[in-house]
């Protein structure tokens, strides 16, 4: 049992679990879903899992929350400022049909529009949604952008 290897984004706690691991309510874990800033897996029968990778960025939600004292609403116009439309490679014609490059406070993983090029993508598995979930990771995403364009 010492030699069990689990990937960081196996989804394998339930709601209950991921609740005591993180100290917080299930109804406060299906809010940050609700809002969009998370995304549990959910089995066959609709149960929520988490991963490990989930714990930590329900962790990172929490500390802008409690640390920094940000708003969920503050949480998700951070997160909308990521620029899904240059990691997924959108055209312009396909951003410019996107509600996520068009509209404020719109999170590509929640964005519903039949438009966006990704509408068929597991946002789950996308890099957008699994490497920038803190506002250390989107702020250098950003700057990276930004120091390019000025070359």
């Amino acid at each position: 049992m010492n030699n069990l290897q689990l990937k960081s984004n196996e989804p394998i706690f339930p709601i209950r679990t991921a609740a005591k691991l993180l100290n917080i309510s299930i109804p406060t874990l299906r809010m940050y879903e609700r809002e969009g800033l998370i995304i549990p897996y959910k089995s066959s029968s609709n149960q929520r899992l988490y991963s490990k990778t989930d714990i930590e960025r329900i962790q990172l939600i929490r500390a802008m929350i409690k640390g920094e004292k940000i708003s969920i609403n503050g949480i998700k116009a951070v997160f909308s400022l990521i620029p899904c439309w240059e990691v997924v490679n959108c055209t312009e014609s396909e951003r410019n049909k996107c509600k996520t490059y068009s509209e404020i406070n719109t999170l590509c993983w929640n964005n519903k529009d039949p438009n966006a090029k990704c509408t068929d993508s597991n946002c789950r598995e996308c890099s957008v949604y699994n490497d920038y979930f803190s506002c250390d990771k989107v702020k250098r995403f950003i700057k990276t952008l930004s120091f390019n364009e000025h070359k």
